[in-house]
C-alpha cells in the first residue's frame, strides 16, 4: 500500500508539490469570482481580485531585497521545533506591504460609493492592527527575542482600538443589535460592545497564532474572505456594494502574499500581517452580522486558538493537583503538534487549507438563505 501511495504521488505531483496548490487555490477563488459577476449583477470581482493579487505579489516581491538590506529578519523562538531554525534570517514584516496594498485599492475603488463610511471605519481598524502589530515586530527584532510586546501590552492596545471601532459604528448604525446564530435571531442591544471587543481581540490573535508554518495563514484567509464575501452576496445585504468588494480585496492581497509565503517562504506577514487580517475578518463579520459565518469558516483558527486554551488549562490544573504538568499535545498551536507527529510542513498546510474549503462549502449549502 504505501508503495502505491508513493507511485501515485509520483504521478500526480499535485499532491506533493505546494506550488500547484498554490495555483489550485488562485483558481478556485478566480472562479468564484467569475461565477459572482455573472450570476449577481454589478459585480467586478474577478478583475478586482485579479489586479489586488497581481500587486500585492508584485509589492511584496519588491520589498524582500529591502527588507534584506535594512535587516529585518525573522527571530526563531528557541522552544519551537527544531526544524523552524532553517528559516532563521527570512525577512519578515511583509504586512507592511500588502495589508496596506488591500485599504488602498478598496478606498479608491469604493471611494464614491454610499457605505463609503464603512469602508473608511474598517480602513482604520485594519490599519491600527497592523501598527501594533508592527510595534511588537520591530520591539522583537530590536531585543533579537521573538518576543515584543508582552501580552498585556498588546491585549490593552487592542482593547482600546477595538472600543473605539465599536464606538464609531455604533454611532453611525453600523452594527446591528441583532445578532444571527445559525437560524435564531438574538437581540443582545448594548452587549454589542463586549462582544464586539471580544471578537476582534479573539480573532485577531487566533490569526496570529495561526501565522507559524509557510503560507498556513494567508492561504486560509484567502478561502475565508471569499466564503464571506459569496455569503454576503447571497443574503443580498444593504451593505453589498461594500463589504463584498472588500473581502475580495483582502482575498487578492493575501493571495498575492502567499505566493512568495508559500513553502519554503521568502517573506513571512509578522504580526503586523495576522493581527491586520484578523482585524479585518472581525470587523467585516460585525457589520455584516456574519459572525456565525467566520465562526465555521474559520474553524481552523478557533482549533488553532482552542488548542493553545486547552493546553494550558490541562497543564495548569494537573500541576496544582499532581504538583507536575501534563500536556495534551506535543506542542501548541495545533499545527506544532502535527508537525512534531512527522508529518511534512507542505501536507499540513495544505491539509488546514482544504478543511478551511470544506467547512465554507458546508456553510454556503446548509446556512445561507438568499
Amino acid at each position: 500500500m504505501k508503495k502505491s501511495n508513493e507511485l501515485f504521488n509520483k504521478k500526480i505531483p499535485i499532491f506533493n508539490n505546494i506550488q500547484y496548490q498554490v495555483f489550485i487555490l488562485f483558481g478556485i477563488i478566480t472562479s468564484v469570482s467569475i461565477f459572482s459577476d455573472l450570476y449577481f449583477q454589478n459585480n467586478y470581482f474577478t478583475i478586482t481580485f485579479i489586479i489586488t493579487t497581481l500587486v500585492s505579489s508584485i509589492i511584496t516581491y519588491i520589498s524582500i531585497p529591502l527588507l534584506e538590506k535594512i535587516k529585518i529578519k525573522q527571530i526563531i523562538r528557541e522552544e519551537g521545533p527544531k526544524k523552524h531554525y532553517l528559516k532563521k534570517g527570512t525577512p519578515t514584516m511583509g504586512g507592511v506591504f500588502f495589508i496596506p496594498i488591500a485599504i488602498i485599492i478598496s478606498n479608491i475603488l469604493y471611494f464614491n460609493n454610499q457605505d463609503y463610511k464603512i469602508i473608511l471605519s474598517l480602513s482604520l481598524l485594519i490599519l491600527s492592527f497592523m501598527f501594533i502589530g508592527l510595534i511588537d515586530d520591530l520591539i522583537s527584532l530590536k531585543k533579537k527575542f521573538n518576543t515584543g510586546l508582552t501580552s498585556n501590552q498588546k491585549l490593552i492596545l487592542q482593547f482600546f482600538i477595538s472600543l473605539i471601532f465599536i464606538i464609531i459604528c455604533e454611532s453611525n448604525n453600523f452594527i446591528p443589535n441583532n445578532i444571527q446564530i445559525a437560524d435564531k435571531i438574538v437581540n443582545i442591544g448594548n452587549l454589542i460592545y463586549p462582544l464586539g471587543i471580544f471578537v476582534l481581540l479573539a480573532e485577531s490573535n487566533s490569526t496570529n497564532l495561526t501565522d507559524g508554518l509557510d503560507g498556513l495563514l494567508s492561504g486560509c484567509s484567502a478561502l475565508i474572505f471569499t466564503g464571506l464575501a459569496l455569503t454576503i452576496l447571497i443574503e443580498n445585504q444593504a451593505s453589498t456594494e461594500t463589504l463584498a468588494p472588500l473581502c475580495i480585496v483582502m482575498a487578492g492581497a493575501s493571495m498575492g502574499f502567499l505566493f512568495l509565503n508559500k513553502y519554503p517562504a521568502k517573506l513571512f506577514m509578522g504580526d503586523s500581517g495576522s493581527l491586520a487580517i484578523g482585524a479585518s475578518l472581525g470587523g467585516i463579520a460585525l457589520i455584516s452580522n456574519n459572525l456565525w459565518s467566520l465562526l465555521i469558516m474559520g474553524g481552523v483558527l478557533a482549533a488553532e486558538s482552542i488548542s493553545v486554551i486547552i493546553q494550558v488549562g490541562i497543564f495548569k490544573i494537573s500541576k496544582k493537583i499532581k504538583g507536575k504538568g501534563h500536556k495534551l499535545f506535543l506542542m501548541t498551536p495545533i499545527h506544532h503538534h502535527f508537525e512534531l507527529q512527522g508529518n511534512k510542513e507542505t501536507q499540513i498546510v495544505s491539509s488546514f487549507w482544504f478543511i478551511t474549503l470544506l467547512l465554507i462549502i458546508m456553510y454556503l449549502v446548509f446556512n445561507t438563505k438568499p
